[in-house]
């Protein structure tokens, strides 16, 4: 056994050796496809050799990563400084991918989504540049996808239809309806960014970011102002922006470079030199003294209506091109930020000033400057001023008595266990952490210098009072800017009277060049149906210029990971034994039967509060140091799962995970051991915590939705259909933010008693030692012996299982159309459908179905021609559902129509093998998908799904034929639409009519009576107050 782990290691050390090694590479000075190579830094800490290079003859610049990663990364990046609030660099990242001179399709960007393997791909437009990224490990999808995207980007068509599909058009609510349709605004980054700005936190952080960063205007677009770009103006912003000189090209993993670069190289040619826009902007000068703004926001209907203040105050930092004072600089604002138990949180949370913290709390070292930032959202109106007083109170007086070495010794622990921890994603997320400073500056090189610069900061912190410099030098002073959001109660009324006086100018320029009031009107409508003609003939265009892989690239079987089985007593143990760089990674399950409703939606507070609440003999700040000291972290959560075999059955737990060095997996058991068993729940303060945490998760509740609607929406619409349906919505839907605003709203008077005894039950259930429990190891070889000798000494410690209450399980009632009324400009949608198990030879079918419809049917219907950001249908293998989704929707009622009769759509069209092929490619992305060592076996482990049942349906799912697709589509949708849930989140309009069978399902507002509002020395009162 030794002898061969011996062998493993020393294949893994060549294999390294031989991707990173330098003699592999050109030197310094060399030229290669018009490259040359500036220079090489090989970083070992990383298992990295990264090597720069420019564009002869443009200037472009090329950071290519070489490591033994097979999920290889390619990213083309501009510098896009935004001029003015229209969005322009955000919707042409959009119409850059809706057709090139080499592939002049309709969206070939989403025409090559199920041409590809590919495990990410996406376009982002950040404040400053825009990227275009991509992973994937299979070398001519690689290739591929290069090609696409580079040409995407240098030579797009911009065409103007395109310009009004993605950007902003005035056109007919419902061009085809046969009476006169309302005319409205369209256009699909329009409906996105009104969706953002209904999500209160983001509104918050851009209008800080308006105010600390002006010359950086809005680049996602202000709805406001969108509809005041031209397509013009679009054309001539690429053309000075979109060009080599302008760019910054990444790629990553165990692919050759020479390959890489020579495919780049002809797709540069074509271009020489111009002036580029490297502008790089600064924040407004705060050198004068104290600055402090004020403006309008909306109420959040699910928190307390005195607690609807948010309020930050920040200061300006050091230049992020000082790569040891930013690192240090991101430590100190760890110190004085995070846990429970930091500076910071004591006196502002705890203190009861506001329930969370603000949006922009934190340090940003992203831009040029870096910028700090303090501050609570849910703060009463007559606390505003309070909390800038806190916060400069509380950094005073940690200057006075120093940081906490052991807490900085945490912090730098997780940093070495951040390195040991092996990610499938590794190479996506270092592209994303190097982007931005790239383009602000910092040396890409330096910020690969991990070692050295974590050596540089250990020398200064042993000098004495390094980090109190540092806080000295930026924090100790009044140069700041206080921005602050104050509730409107007509806010939303005010954007809609704002739009529909901008919409009623844009119909009269329009009236005014045409001649006419019905002469505008027919204008208008001749181009929607103009656009609707272009749209609909792209269905039948020839794709073959687009590049493919195929299904044959696909092995029949896959390689499994090995795993084996033992019985520590009654608990069965999964392990996984690969190379972890000396991590454990650790898993536990204890299942309940027949837990209580009412317990069941108690388990998030739990979760929560077993991470807040500390327990007899220590405080929760001394808990979160040994947790950062031993660990990479301890987590709690609920998890459910449906039988493979039966979707009417459907387990549910708690599970408990951690890692550790090898070293320390003892000391994480003891951390677990305490946490669950020895919180402190009957404590003078536990009640005052529990509250803030109450308080706190409602208010983000909204924006939570606001961010991710289509997913509570199909969470709703699942529940009346399938147990483990109703299980999750119990503890992560509508139904636990509903359960969370009542909760957080109680008044002090009412007491949150009968709350703590439910935690309590919970608690004495929540870890058994019996067999009720399972685990799951993930180590390398070396620490087997070890590791199986500290868990059984950690389950012999653990209680024996205690029986819960007997309850029959159950659903949802089922109501087939539900609509929650909430403060959004734009809408969500689902619909739910009852299928089959995973191990049913219909699963896969439905599978390949919904790939084809999201594909071929619904992102033409509902996004480009509806206007929606994005939808699709969906199948849970593991959850015996099929779906539809639709959000930041403008026209639910269209959507819904198409979602209904999408079954009979698939059923009669004639699928091609093209078709089938590319909604199999589709699928096998995230199936074959690179997982991290830490997550191999889990499916296994957590779903019951055996490594045979997946290599069935893996044949299953690349032998499902046309006529398969077309039996599933007609007797698991057509035939059970009306037997769905269907569930809709939005502004309630009079379509929504309970004749129509509609149910309306308010969420409800916080109320708290205002003798009863809970103070801050109310708060202090119950133990809760800083000490």
């Amino acid at each position: 056994m030794l002898r061969a782990a011996q062998r493993h290691v020393s294949r893994d050390a060549r294999r390294y050796a031989t991707v990173t090694e330098s003699a592999r590479f050109p030197k310094p000075g060399d030229t290669l496809h018009g490259f040359t190579l500036r220079r090489v830094k090989h970083v070992p800490e990383l298992e990295l050799t990264a090597l720069h290079l420019q564009h002869d003859r443009t200037g472009a610049e090329h950071l290519h990563v070489a490591r033994d990663d097979r999920n290889n990364v390619f990213s083309i990046a501009f510098k896009t400084n935004p001029p003015d609030d229209t969005g322009v660099p955000h919707i042409l990242e959009h119409t850059t991918l809706c057709g090139s001179k080499r592939y002049p399709v309709r969206d070939p960007f989403f025409k090559m989504l199920p041409r590809t393997l590919s495990n990410f791909m996406n376009a982002f437009t950040s404040s400053d540049h825009t990227s275009y990224p991509f992973a994937t490990t299979n070398a001519q999808d690689y290739q591929n996808l290069m090609s696409v995207y580079l040409d995407a980007t240098l030579n797009p068509l911009l065409q103007g239809n395109d310009f009004t599909q993605e950007g902003w058009r005035v056109g007919p609510e419902d061009p085809l309806s046969a009476e006169r349709s309302p005319l409205v605004f369209k256009g699909v980054v329009y409906n996105e960014m009104k969706g953002q700005m209904s999500d209160a936190s983001y509104l918050f952080y851009i209008r800080f970011q308006d105010h600390i960063f002006p010359s950086i205007h809005n680049s996602g677009g202000d709805p406001q102002k969108i509809t005041d770009l031209t397509h013009e103006q679009l054309t001539a912003f690429h053309a000075e922006h979109y060009h080599p000189s302008n760019a910054k090209i990444f790629t990553y993993g165990d692919m050759p470079l020479a390959h890489h670069l020579k495919q780049i190289a002809g797709q540069l040619e074509s271009f020489g030199p111009i002036e580029a826009d490297r502008a790089i902007k600064q924040p407004i000068g705060l050198q004068d003294g104290p600055k402090s703004i004020t403006v309008k926001g909306p109420i959040d209907t699910l928190v307390d209506k005195d607690m609807q203040f948010k309020t930050s105050t920040s200061w300006l930092m050091g230049d992020a091109s000082d790569i040891l004072e930013t690192f240090s600089l991101g430590i100190m604002s760890s110190l004085l930020l995070d846990g429970y138990g930091s500076p910071l949180y004591v006196n502002l949370i705890e203190a009861g000033l506001g329930p969370d913290w603000s949006p922009n709390t934190g340090f940003d070292g992203s831009g040029k400057t870096g910028i700090f930032s303090v501050g609570l959202a849910g703060v009463r109106e007559a606390d505003v001023p309070r909390v800038k007083e806190a916060i400069h109170k509380t950094l005073r007086d940690v200057y006075e008595k120093g940081f906490d070495k052991s807490k900085v010794d945490g912090l730098l622990h997780q940093l070495e266990l951040g390195l040991k921890h092996k990610t499938a994603t590794f190479g996506m997320a270092l592209m994303q952490r190097l982007q931005p400073g790239w383009f602000n500056g910092v040396d890409p090189f330096d910020a690969l210098a991990w070692d050295s610069t974590v050596s540089a900061f250990k020398q200064r912190l042993a000098q004495g009072r390094y980090l109190e410099g540092l806080l000295e030098k930026f924090l100790l002073n009044d140069r700041t800017l206080t921005f602050t959001m104050e509730p409107s109660a007509t806010y939303g009324d005010e954007l809609a009277s704002e739009e529909a006086a901008r919409l009623a100018a844009k119909i009269a320029e329009v009236t005014q060049t045409s001649g006419g009031e019905s002469q505008g009107r027919a204008l208008l409508e001749r181009r929607e149906v103009e656009l609707l003609e272009v749209q609909e003939a792209a269905r039948a265009q020839d794709l073959s210029c687009l590049p493919s892989v195929h299904v044959r690239d696909i092995p029949r079987v896959k390689e499994t990971k090995e795993v084996r089985d033992s019985l520590l007593g009654d608990v069965k143990a999964q392990w996984r034994v690969a190379p972890t760089n000396g991590l454990t990674y650790f898993r536990a399950v204890n299942t309940f039967d027949n837990l209580p409703d009412e317990l069941r939606m108690y388990i998030p507070l739990f979760t929560d509060s077993i991470m807040r609440l500390g327990t007899r003999d220590r405080t929760m700040e001394q808990l979160e140091d040994l947790i950062k000291l031993k660990t990479g972290g301890i987590r709690a959560c609920y998890q459910a799962s449906t039988s493979p075999q039966n979707i009417d059955v459907a387990s549910e737990g708690i599970v408990v995970s951690g890692y550790a060095l090898d070293q320390n997996v003892a000391a994480m058991y003891e951390l677990i051991h305490t946490l669950i068993l020895e919180t402190d729940f009957d404590s003078p303060a536990a009640e005052g915590k529990i509250r803030q945490l109450l308080q706190g998760a409602a208010s983000g509740a909204v924006n939570s939705v606001a961010e991710s609607g289509h997913a509570y929406a199909m969470r709703f619409a699942a529940a009346g259909l399938t147990r483990q349906g109703r299980l999750n919505e119990d503890v992560a839907g509508l139904t636990q933010v509903q359960l969370t605003a009542s909760l957080a709203s109680r008044s002090l008077s009412d007491g949150l008693g009968d709350v703590i005894e439910k935690l309590k039950a919970i608690q004495d259930v929540a870890v058994a030692g019996g067999s009720s429990m399972r685990t799951a190891l993930t180590c390398g070889r070396e620490s087997i012996a070890t590791n199986e000798a500290e868990l059984q000494r950690f389950l012999t410690r653990l209680p024996l299982g205690r029986s819960t209450p007997e309850q029959a399980s159950s659903t949802s009632p089922r109501n087939s159309k539900t609509f929650f009324p909430l403060p959004y400009q734009v809408y969500y949608s689902a619909l739910a459908l009852p299928t089959v198990p995973f191990t049913h030879g219909a699963s896969a079918a439905l599978q390949i179905l919904s790939q084809l419809l999201t594909h071929k049917h619904l992102h033409h219907e509902i996004r480009e021609k509806g206007g929606a950001y994005g939808g699709g249908a969906y199948a849970r293998g593991l959850g015996g559902l099929f779906g539809f989704y639709s959000y930041r929707d403008p026209n639910p009622q269209n959507t819904l129509k198409i979602m209904s009769s999408a079954g009979a759509w698939a059923r009669d069209r004639e699928w091609t093998d093209r078709d089938m092929e590319e909604a199999k490619l589709s699928v096998f992305q995230n199936l074959d998908a690179p997982e991290s060592v830490s997550e191999e076996g889990m499916t296994r482990f957590l779903q019951g799904v055996s490594d045979e049942m997946m290599q069935r349906r893996r044949e299953q799912l690349l032998d499902v034929k046309a006529e398969d697709v077309k039996q599933v589509a007609q007797r698991y949708v057509v035939e059970r639409v009306d037997s769905g849930n269907l569930v809709v989140l939005g502004k309630k309009k009079d379509w929504v009519q309970e004749q129509d069978g509609w149910k309306p399902r308010d969420l409800g507002m916080a109320q708290a009576a205002d003798e009863e509002a809970v103070e801050p020395q109310q708060l202090a009162a119950s133990g809760l107050g800083a000490s």
